[in-house]
């Protein structure tokens, strides 16, 4: 095989090697969030470095489930969440 070869295998190996080890890194904090919205409601868990990390992308999350349209998203996403639950990991 000639050196290009190898130098692109290397290369995709690299790749392959830095998409799973940033799958398999975990978040330090664990964040569940419910959200009650119009009526319904829904609880989404996140990962994150941060607990204000989580907290936001959780509740991010679970507003995605119960607004429609990007004024009810961003309403949602203001209200007090009913039930906030972190913990370490």
């Amino acid at each position: 095989m000639k050196w290009t070869s190898w130098a692109s295998l290397a290369g995709l190996v690299a790749i392959i090697g830095v998409v799973v080890w940033s799958s398999l890194h975990v978040g330090r904090v664990r964040c569940e969030v419910c959200v009650d919205f119009q009526g319904r409601r829904a609880c989404r868990a996140v990962d994150a470095d941060s607990e204000s990390d989580a907290r936001r992308a959780a509740t991010t999350n679970a507003c995605a489930l119960v607004a429609s349209g990007v004024t009810d998203s961003m309403a949602c996403e203001r209200a007090t969440p009913t039930r906030v639950e972190c913990r370490g990991r």
